[in-house]
């Protein structure tokens, strides 16, 4: 049986995750809210947000865009070679609703860096996955 003051203090918590969730609800709505706005009141550069198709994230905060209401292009620096970029607001918006792109990633690397990362992955799995095949004929051939 639990004392009084185990349950004041789990009501305590209770209430304050209900609290929580709400205010995470309320952030959504607003979003949601200005995701209605008409194109006139976008600036250049900006693309709505659309709150609802957005995939689910493990952060405890929605990230500024959502609250915002728009996205927003973004300068950054390729880190593989230092190559000044733009992540505009509809590869944004592509990124986070159409490919389901997690909340907290942003652009790292230019497009060129990216095709080359892809080959790069797409060799390696080849020549794993070769590297087994070979390794399992072995295997067949010594079981013989």
């Amino acid at each position: 049986m639990k004392s009084s003051q185990q349950r004041r203090t789990e009501l305590k918590a209770e209430r304050q995750q209900k609290t929580a969730k709400k205010a995470a609800r309320a952030k959504v709505e607003r979003a949601a809210d200005m995701a209605r706005l008409t194109p006139e009141h976008l600036g250049a550069g900006e693309a709505h947000v659309n709150a609802s198709a957005l995939a689910g994230s493990s952060q405890r905060e929605l990230p500024d865009f959502v609250q915002r209401g728009t996205y927003r292009n973004q300068p950054f620096r390729c880190i593989n070679c230092d190559k000044a970029e733009v992540w505009t607001a509809t590869q944004q918006k592509w990124w986070y609703e159409v490919a389901k792109g997690d909340l907290a990633t942003t652009a790292v690397r230019c497009r060129s860096c990216r095709q080359r990362e892809r080959h790069r992955k797409a060799e390696a799995r080849r020549i794993h996955a070769e590297g087994l095949e070979v390794k399992k004929d072995r295997r067949l051939k010594t079981e013989e």
